[in-house]
């Protein structure tokens, strides 16, 4: 019995995920999200933009797998938010093979005008929980968000 509901519940969480990650890549997402901040940034460079100042430094490779492209083709847009003045690239102290990325003060203006714009869109999905469920949500995503990375066994 205890099987049965957890392939039941598996299931159902696959599903809810699939759908928040469909929305969440959705090109109209990150256009409206762009437009609410009211900045002017191609819609391809945008996450990189974004990902640069969450992890960064980053170098190139780690960036492109977070976002899911081609390194190559990372490399050529970091060199695009270089050139916009929003991000700066120099080799890694760790490792002088490695390029990496980090966020500009330009870039990080740009990237706390789409937080507050995040947070906007963020209150009025949120607008009739509970605060406590909001809690639960949010303890129990980094739960599982860290299980899974941590603890993924290999597809084969």
């Amino acid at each position: 019995m205890q099987n049965a509901h957890i392939s039941s519940q598996l299931r159902a969480l696959h599903s809810a995920l699939i759908d928040i990650v469909t929305m969440m890549n959705r090109p109209q997402r990150d256009e409206a999200l762009i437009q609410q901040a009211g900045i002017a940034l191609d819609r391809a460079l945008f996450p990189l933009l974004v990902g640069i100042e969450r992890f960064g430094p980053i170098g190139v490779v780690e960036i492109a797998d977070r976002v899911g492209r081609d390194y190559t083709t990372v490399s050529r847009q970091v060199v695009k938010l270089e050139r916009l003045g929003l991000v700066e690239r120099s080799k890694s102290a760790a490792d002088q093979r490695v390029h990496e990325a980090i966020i500009t003060e330009k870039g990080r203006e740009m990237t706390d005008r789409v937080d507050e714009a995040r947070e906007k869109i963020g209150r009025a999905v949120f607008e009739t929980w509970d605060p406590h469920e909001i809690d639960e949500l949010t303890r129990l995503m980094r739960k599982f968000a860290d299980a899974v990375k941590d603890g993924t066994p290999n597809e084969g």
